[in-house]
């Protein structure tokens, strides 16, 4: 074989498959373009455009709140109408749910499996409500003098909501300084958003996992969108409003998918510079890869058992705290699991779900009883993989009327049948359903019960995305080993495609061989030329 023809077989059998594979495993260069577009927009700083100490009717001396909010529907006269219509303030919104048709659905009429619910108990609900005085049945939703401007506004970080007190603050000398409030008030900062949002279900973290008081002070690695030391967002740079309206919707209350808040709406559905990336984002929600776990920092709540509740010791009530200091058992509320840097688990979504009425029946045969439904499945093109917080429950039932149970949770003083406080659930049940009008047959049980959240905070940055493997695995460990009802590489098992796999080695090893015989024939027939 001449030494030219030998140069180019080397060159096509070694050189060109090397070049070949080192383009096709070549990670492309990342474009920082958008990112740093998103950077420069979100670190700007939101500039006042009034100064607020310079109106006389914000230093007054005020005698309760209403007047403060008056104060404030002096200059702005329309936001008053807005804020009564906001989901804010009316904790309710009109909803289609598959199966129930249009309904109202709200914190008035939803059964969850955290506090169960807010009838009987707005004196202590109502401290994370947009308002002053909802303390029973007969709070007027129609007075604009009934909201609350400053838990919003506060930009002291000094307004207090009072424990108990129907979303009451404290007033007088033992109050906040409402006259250096005031003259600061201006847009929500994430301490306010904070103040509800991070506490829900009892304390910190409680609730959602992925939003807790650590995101006003963590850095990227907590959340790469909030952290201090990255961009610093803030919950309304995200979480905008028109006209009072916050875009952005939390699934353990809301039925429908529009108004929703997506990562697209800033990242676009094409993020990533590797096509094979984008081409997941059809399937697979940002949040799945990006949120590995949640609860970085303080633990989450994940189980609450309510039939271990009103146990007594020396004839009082008594709790019990794990090293971290949280509740695992208090005579009050029963046994409570706790986790952190938990691993999400997943579900398909397409932004619709169903809820749990009080008004509804359950089914008791089914294994646990879903308090909500996130509709989708893999055959829905609406739908995609989406990471949740399962928070898991035992919560009482009346077998015989088959109602998920209303108890009366919270009084202001003992004996008027509050769980919290007599630890009787035969008088905190009897009164919560007759507070709710509805029927109770004088029996009680306890059902396993599930709550599913979607997780949407504390983003990872991009290094520390779920990777393929953790996905792509047979191991019954991996993380999408719950979804079963479509095929994926790697996970699953296919007669066909394991058949058309091992044909296409075969042949491949045939034409390896084949190739390799008709080499060396043709050196044989060369040299005996030669």
């Amino acid at each position: 074989m001449k030494p030219i023809t030998k140069a180019l077989v080397f060159f096509l059998a070694v050189i060109a498959p090397l070049v070949i594979i080192t383009f096709a495993l070549r990670q492309p260069s990342e474009d920082r373009t958008r990112i740093n577009e998103l950077r420069e927009r979100y670190t700007k700083g939101h500039q006042p455009g009034v100064d607020h100490g310079k109106f006389a009717i914000l230093q007054q001396n005020f005698d309760n709140p209403h007047q403060i909010t008056a104060a404030c529907l002096s200059c702005h006269t329309e936001r008053g109408h807005e804020l009564l219509n906001s989901p804010h303030f009316t904790w309710e919104r009109e909803d289609f749910i598959p199966g129930k048709g249009v309904v109202y659905i709200g914190k008035k009429n939803l059964i969850n499996n955290f506090c169960t619910g807010v009838q009987s108990n707005e004196g202590s609900c109502m401290k994370c409500h947009a308002g002053y005085g909802w303390n029973d049945k007969s709070f007027d939703f129609n007075n604009p003098f009934n909201i609350d401007c400053v838990v919003c506004h506060d930009n002291t970080g000094t307004y207090q909501k009072a424990t108990g007190m129907a979303g009451y603050p404290v007033m007088g000398e033992n109050g906040p300084d409402f006259k250096a409030i005031l003259a600061s008030v201006g847009q929500p900062a994430s301490q306010n958003c904070g103040n509800c949002h991070f506490f829900g279900g009892g304390g910190n973290n409680v609730k959602h996992g992925d939003l807790e008081v650590a995101l006003l002070t963590a850095g990227r690695q907590v959340d790469v969108h909030m952290g201090v030391d990255g961009i610093h967002m803030k919950c309304v740079d995200c979480h905008t409003a028109e006209n009072h309206k916050m875009k952005g919707r939390y699934f353990g209350i809301t039925a429908t998918g529009n108004n929703r808040l997506s990562c697209e709406d800033c990242h676009t559905s094409t993020p990533h510079v590797r096509s094979i990336l984008n081409e997941h984002t059809i399937k697979v929600s940002c949040q799945a890869c990006h949120i590995p776990v949640y609860a970085k920092v303080n633990a989450t709540k994940m189980n609450w058992d309510w039939s271990t509740a009103t146990k007594k010791l020396d004839g009082k009530g008594f709790e019990v705290k794990d090293e971290d200091g949280n509740i695992i058992y208090t005579s009050a509320k029963g046994d409570f699991k706790w986790e952190k840097n938990v691993k999400p688990e997943y579900a398909w979504f397409n932004g619709t779900a169903d809820h749990l009425l009080t008004t509804d029946k359950i089914d008791t045969t089914e294994k646990v009883l879903k308090i909500n439904k996130l509709f989708g499945d893999y055959k829905d093109k609406n739908s995609k993989i989406v990471p949740v917080k399962v928070h898991r429950g035992r919560q009482p039932y009346d077998p015989e009327t088959l109602h998920i149970l209303q108890a009366k949770l919270w009084d202001r003083s003992q004996g008027q049948g509050a769980l919290w406080l007599d630890l009787n659930w035969d008088s905190a049940i009897i009164k919560g359903m007759e507070y709710a009008g509805l029927p109770y047959s004088g029996k009680y049980a306890f059902i396993d019960t599930e709550v599913y959240l979607p997780v949407n905070h504390m983003v990872s940055p991009g290094q520390e995305a779920v990777s393929c493997k953790e996905c792509h695995t047979r191991s019954n460990e991996g993380r999408l080993a719950g979804l079963n009802d479509f095929y994926m590489p790697g996970r699953d098992r296919n007669k066909t495609a394991d058949m058309a796999g091992r044909l296409l080695l075969i042949l491949s090893f045939a034409g390896v061989a084949g190739h390799a015989g008709i080499r060396f024939m043709a050196a044989r027939k060369n040299r005996k030329n030669a």
